[in-house]
């Protein structure tokens, strides 16, 4: 719905104003799709993209054939997690892209904050 998508965006924006990544924290920016889950931590001042991971990736779609799920976002974000940790990112800040934090969203934070990630 176009309401719908309308209004997330307005959210993402409200976001956006607060939360920006730095060397020190980058931003960890999620986005959702109905059947997949897009992942990249971001230096907003370099504007670079320091990691990206999704659930739409051959080597994840060989270990859980559907994305769009909250197991699937679990395990990319234990992915994701240890990814980050080799290149030695530990703290981040969390931009949920204005969907609200529950099912996938909040199951990928979940397990990055189990993994090691902080924020």
């Amino acid at each position: 719905m176009k309401i719908n998508r309308t209004a997330r965006e307005r959210r993402h924006l409200r976001i956006r104003e607060k939360v920006a990544g730095t060397p020190e924290r980058p931003r960890l920016s999620v986005r959702r799709s109905l059947q997949n889950l897009f992942i990249q931590i971001v230096d907003d001042t370099k504007g670079t993209t320091l990691l990206s991971a999704s659930t739409a990736t051959k080597d994840f779609r060989g270990k859980m054939p559907y994305g769009g799920n909250v197991k699937a976002a679990a395990a990319l974000g234990e992915i994701v997690a240890r990814d980050a940790k080799q290149k030695n990112i530990t703290r981040v800040v969390f931009d949920r892209g204005g969907c609200d934090y529950h099912g996938r969203i909040k199951a990928f934070a979940d397990a990055a904050r189990k993994g090691g990630l902080e924020f």
